[in-house]
């Protein structure tokens, strides 16, 4: 099962199980449960927009090449 998908199991307000034991049942941190994932805002969007682009373009061309064409 995925991260989120166990994420989900989480139950805050469980009478017998504390979030630590919960955590250690699903195998997640406990960090992870804690924080609550920011919304991505419209420049992160873009630019991953633009990333699956260029991959799905040329998917042999590395990190560094792909750095160079996005700045182009």
């Amino acid at each position: 099962m995925s991260t989120p998908g166990r994420k989900a199991m989480l139950d805050r307000r469980h009478p017998q199980l504390s979030i630590r034991r919960q955590c250690a049942l699903l195998g997640l941190a406990r960090s992870g449960a804690y924080r609550l994932a920011k919304p991505a805002n419209d420049n992160d969007l873009g630019l991953m927009r633009r990333l699956d682009e260029l991959f799905t373009a040329w998917p042999f061309l590395g990190s560094r090449r792909m750095a160079a064409m996005l700045r182009g």
